[in-house]
C-alpha cells in the first residue's frame, strides 16, 4: 500500500521549494512488525529530487537504495536525465523544461511497490585481484596495528567478504564498498596524501574502495589491484557499476607484474 502525503512549508521566510513530499509504503516483510518503512521525497534543486531512506547506514537501507535505483532504471523514462545512489539515499535528476518535482514524485511512487516487493535485479560478480605487499599497502600495518590483528589476518578479512558496489563517487569511477568487517574499521589519515596511485585499494572508517585514477586521498592504503577500474574509451568506462558485488583476490609481486603488462 502507497499513501502520498505532502507537507507545506508554513515558515515565513520565502522557500524556493514549498513542499518535502513524503511515501508511506508497507509491505509483506514489514506488516505486523513495528512501523511500516518509510522513504521521504524532498526536492534537492530546481532539476532533482533526493529520496532518503533512513539516517544510518545498513544492509538493508543499501538494498532498498539499489532497489529503487534499478527499478527506475527498468522505467527508462526520458524525463529521468541520470540517478545517482548513495548510501542511505538516491538523487533522481532531471529536466526541469520537460518535468516537474512532482511528476518525478508520481514515477518514484509507481516504482516503489516494484522496489518494495524485492530487490531483484541483475548482478555480476567482479573478482578484483588484489597485490597487499607493503610496496602497495604501506599503511597495512597501521590497520593491523589499529585492529590488533597480525597484517595477515587483515588481508585474510579484507579479501574473505563479498562487498556490494553502493555507489561511484568522489572520482569517476571511484566504488564505494558496503559489507567490509567491522573489525577492520581505521580511522582515514589525518592528513591525506597529495597522490595516491590507480588501483590503490583502501580503508577509511567502516568502508574500502578503490582508487581508480591517480588522485590525493587519505584513505589507509593496503594493496593495490593491477586492473584498469576506469577507462574513459571504453563503452563502458567503469569496471564495476552500483549493485554489482566484488571479491578482492589476493595475488603475489610476480603475477600483478603479469597482469600489469597484459593491461598495457
Amino acid at each position: 500500500m502507497i499513501q502520498k502525503t505532502e507537507v507545506r512549508n508554513t515558515g515565513s521566510a520565502p522557500e524556493k521549494f514549498d513542499s518535502t513530499v513524503a511515501l508511506h509504503y508497507s509491505s509483506e516483510r514489514s506488516s505486523g512488525v513495528g512501523a511500516p518503512p518509510r522513504m521521504q521525497i524532498i526536492p534537492a534543486s530546481d532539476s532533482s529530487l533526493l529520496i532518503v531512506f533512513g539516517d544510518a547506514m545498513s544492509s538493508e537501507i543499501q538494498r532498498q537504495v539499489l532497489g529503487m535505483f534499478h527499478a527506475l532504471q527498468a522505467r527508462q523514462d526520458v524525463r529521468i536525465r541520470n540517478l545517482h545512489p548513495g548510501y542511505v539515499s538516491l538523487l533522481v535528476d532531471f529536466d526541469p523544461l520537460d518535468t516537474t518535482h512532482e511528476d518525478v514524485a508520481e514515477i518514484i511512487a509507481i516504482a516503489a511497490p516494484r522496489e518494495s516487493a524485492s530487490h531483484h535485479y541483475e548482478r555480476s560478480l567482479v573478482e578484483i585481484p588484489v597485490c597487499y605487499d607493503t610496496e602497495f599497502g604501506p599503511d597495512l600495518q597501521n590497520v593491523a596495528t589499529h585492529t590488533k590483528l597480525p597484517a595477515e589476518d587483515v588481508v585474510r578479512l579484507h579479501a574473505g567478504a563479498t562487498y556490494d558496489v553502493v555507489f561511484l563517487g568522489f572520482t569517476a569511477g571511484f566504488a564505494y564498498l558496503g559489507g567490509m568487517p567491522e573489525i577492520l574499521s581505521t580511522p582515514r589519515l589525518a592528513t591525506p596524501r597529495r597522490a595516491v596511485a590507480a588501483g590503490s585499494v583502501g580503508i577509511a572508517g567502516g568502508q574500502t574502495g578503490i582508487y581508480p585514477t591517480v588522485t590525493p586521498g587519505g584513505w589507509r592504503l593496503i594493496g593495490r589491484t593491477p586492473l584498469r577500474m576506469f577507462d574513459p574509451r571504453a563503452s563502458q568506462p567503469t569496471l564495476v557499476v552500483p549493485g554489482d558485488q566484488l571479491r578482492f583476490v589476493p595475488i603475489d609481486r610476480g603475477e600483478f607484474e603479469r597482469l600489469s603488462r597484459e593491461r598495457v
